[in-house]
């Protein structure tokens, strides 16, 4: 552990560990919050949570997870294959497959899990079956600027436990540039073999750049390799993107049979801590089979399944925004109305959704800046550090008011007054 001590003694040194904040109480964007390093409260007004639609604190959300405990209890304690599925489960499947037009989905705790257990499926078939031998390779592409739950799954895909039980042929995995097409066409290109399983995963939303994946020009250029499988993460695209929030088929105005017709596979991962005011995951396909693989696979069979009342949030949210597009509508109006506010000031807002990176100058550090909205303002947002462009990443939802956007960026224009003297050449 010297190692460990040493290190964290010069992260600390550095400056690059995070400030710390105990939420005590929340209402909608107000937060009560505690200073870990000092014990000072203050009540401030967030624009960094990822409650997008505002249904974290609706009733019916909150009482369907009561009911749930009160007629299941806290936890299912089993996994789903053993003892731990309820019918609050089927119910949020038929809900999700429904919302993204694909029929048959599987629960997961997480995004993270999900992710793996698709890799486990996919690459390695999940379990070894008596009498059956596959012979074809794995060919996995990754948008460089992927989420972190699609980096770890795909860069072990090659050791995941099915291949280690299974014995399955090798997975290879290439990046393509962010959301470069060219790209990815020359990687398949040069490196696709006859016969290999071709898979492509990406971010729907990309959850520090708020841009969108290029959905009709990935299928154009998958529909050349028939049977092909894309994967889009819509973590941050449901409830966000596309007239009634369904994500980003809907965005660009077409239906996950588009990429069917076309001899795409369509597969989406929908996760619930964003616009569902819970927790946990989904893996939806047009394919029967495979569902019944994702459910043995050991990310599945090795845990317990989505609990009660996170399970009937969940659902209860995701009927709201199915009959409330409204709730949609405003969020995209709120996300406008931000980045034009800050365009007028000079910011540099980049992507195009609600989550809004704000791109710093150089000189500034932005947990200085963050630090200095939160203390001095009242204004609490991520400030990110860590990586190549220092920014702000701003997150709209639908409960904010013009009010408050204007008071974030006045207070933002007078933290960089205070922060920024930009040097003028004579």
């Amino acid at each position: 552990m010297q190692i460990v001590k040493e290190y964290v003694q010069h992260w600390y040194e550095s400056g690059l560990d995070p400030d710390e904040y105990i939420c005590h109480q929340k209402q909608g964007n107000t937060v009560e919050i505690e200073d870990a390093a000092t014990g000072e409260r203050q009540t401030v007004l967030s624009f960094c949570t990822n409650d997008v639609l505002g249904l974290v604190h609706e009733e019916a959300v909150k009482q369907g997870a009561i009911d749930a405990i009160l007629k299941y209890g806290t936890s299912n304690s089993s996994c789903s294959v053993l003892s731990g599925r309820i019918d609050l489960h089927r119910q949020l499947e038929d809900e999700i497959s429904a919302f993204k037009h694909l029929p048959h989905t599987q629960l997961f705790l997480n995004a993270w899990m999900a992710m793996q257990a698709l890799m486990d499926a996919f690459c390695h078939l999940a379990i070894p079956v008596p009498g059956f031998q596959n012979t074809r390779e794995t060919l996995i592409l990754t948008d460089v600027l992927n989420h972190g739950c699609i980096v770890s799954a795909v860069v072990n895909a090659g050791t995941r436990s099915g291949k280690v039980f299974g014995n399955s042929p090798r997975t290879r995995v290439k990046a393509y540039r962010h959301c470069n097409m060219e790209d990815l066409a020359r990687k398949l290109h040069r490196y696709a073999r006859p016969g290999d399983r071709i898979l492509v995963v990406s971010d729907a939303v990309f959850s520090m750049d708020g841009d969108i994946a290029p959905l009709l020009d990935m299928i154009g250029v998958l529909q050349k390799y028939e049977g092909s499988v894309l994967v889009m993460d819509e973590a941050h695209a449901s409830g966000a993107i596309g007239a009634t929030g369904r994500g980003i088929y809907e965005h660009f105005g077409i239906l996950p049979s588009y990429a069917i017709e076309r001899g795409v596979v369509p597969l989406i991962m929908t996760t619930f801590s964003k616009f569902a005011a819970s927790a946990g995951a989904a893996i939806s396909s047009h394919v029967a089979e495979l569902k019944p693989l994702l459910n043995v696979s050991p990310t599945s069979i090795g845990t317990i399944s989505l609990p009660p009342p996170t399970t009937a949030a969940a659902l209860e949210s995701i009927r709201i925004v199915r009959q409330q597009p409204e709730r949609v509508q405003k969020l995209q109006e709120n996300t406008r109305y931000l980045r034009s506010r800050l365009a007028e000031n000079d910011f540099a807002a980049i992507g195009e959704t609600n989550v809004v990176p704000v791109i710093l100058p150089s000189e500034i550090n932005p947990k200085v800046f963050g630090r200095q909205l939160l203390q001095e303002r009242g204004l609490w947002v991520s400030p990110i550090w860590f990586i190549a462009k220092p920014r702000l990443r701003i997150t709209v939802n639908a409960l904010h008011t013009h009010e408050e956007m204007d008071r974030l960026v006045a207070g933002m224009v007078a933290v960089r007054d205070l922060l920024y003297k930009p040097t003028i050449s004579a």
